[in-house]
């Protein structure tokens, strides 16, 4: 099986938990534009000032994903 990998955006400020939300939504926009076989995304607040959105990819599209969308960073899912 391989790997899966978080793509992480950060957003930070007064309005970070809000454009993390939505951000979330075009994520979930792009899989459906793109026909991909990912079903995991999200949002998390981390403090009032830090939110993330994120989508969890495999090797295979982490390439495609990566240079399409432009991620702030990325880590391995567990």
């Amino acid at each position: 099986m391989s790997r899966q990998i978080k793509l992480i955006w950060d957003f930070r400020g007064p309005a970070a938990a809000k454009t993390a939300e939505h951000h979330e939504i075009h994520l979930k926009e792009y899989i459906a534009m793109e026909k991909l076989p990912l079903t995991i995304t999200g949002f998390e607040i981390l403090n009032d000032m830090h939110a993330i959105a994120y989508i969890v990819v495999t090797d295979e599209t982490m390439i495609s994903v990566r240079d399409a969308l432009k991620p702030h960073r990325g880590e391995l899912y567990e």
